[in-house]
């Protein structure tokens, strides 16, 4: 275990358990999805962090100097579904009718997610880095962004809007943000689309990280992506 891990780990003041570098991941995620049931009585959601160098000196330095995780989960606000329309509308703004209908596309195949991958070394598969399973203790599954508050750079939303869009895609979705690195966060969706629409959805996930199409499917169309999403239980954001 790097002589961080348990540093960090302890300032979160809640229980964890350290999954170390080099773990198969899938002991990681059977662990998480352990803990959600175990979450609903014991009164927590869980949450996995991968400790990259990166998401260290993050956790070291920035969040514990510029973030107060009471006022954070205190002003999270019911307009996550406004912001994520503001932010679909920027950067659609400029096409012209006939470029937008391109974007958005008429694929029927795209790629589904069933399993967690931000944590994976690309080498061999195993764990990148030492990784946390927090028992986080709060009421809600939104209000673990006041716990990891990640975003606020580049065309990442800010830990404020994170938290409001991970609220309205909980209500809407049954959607949970689940596992974290410094630049990508995965949401478990046990209930997939929850019956809506995929193109909704994948707009909607457009809107919150552009990368999720541009860098993120192969025709570079957001109906790839809603092709994927409709089989998919796990949702994947990756900011550059």
């Amino acid at each position: 275990m790097d002589g961080s891990t348990k540093k960090i780990a302890d300032r979160f003041h809640c229980k964890y358990t350290v999954f170390e570098k080099g773990t198969d991941p899938d002991l990681a995620e059977q662990a998480y999805k352990a803990a959600l049931d175990k979450g609903k009585e014991e009164g927590f959601w869980p949450a996995l962090i991968c400790l990259d160098e990166y998401a260290v000196e993050w956790l070291l330095e920035v969040a514990q100097k510029e973030y107060d995780r009471d006022e954070l989960i205190a002003g999270c606000g019911d307009n996550g579904k406004e912001i994520l329309e503001e932010r679909y509308a920027e950067y659609t703004g400029e096409y012209e009718e006939g470029e937008l209908e391109d974007m958005l596309g008429e694929e029927t195949d795209g790629e589904e997610l069933h399993q967690f991958i931000s944590y994976m070394s690309f080498g061999d598969g195993m764990l990148e880095a030492d990784t946390l399973l927090l028992e986080v203790p709060v009421k809600n599954p939104w209000e673990i962004i006041g716990y990891l508050p990640m975003g606020g750079w580049n065309e990442c939303p800010s830990p404020k809007e994170m938290m409001a869009v991970c609220k309205y895609w909980y209500e809407k979705y049954q959607a949970v943000p689940a596992a974290f690195t410094h630049d990508v966060m995965e949401f478990y969706a046990p209930n997939k689309l929850n019956g809506v629409d995929s193109m909704e959805a994948a707009k909607e996930h457009y809107a919150f990280c552009v990368d999720r199409v541009e860098q993120g499917t192969s025709t570079y169309k957001i109906s790839e992506l809603a092709a994927g999403l409709s089989g998919s239980d796990v949702w994947y954001f990756w900011w550059d």
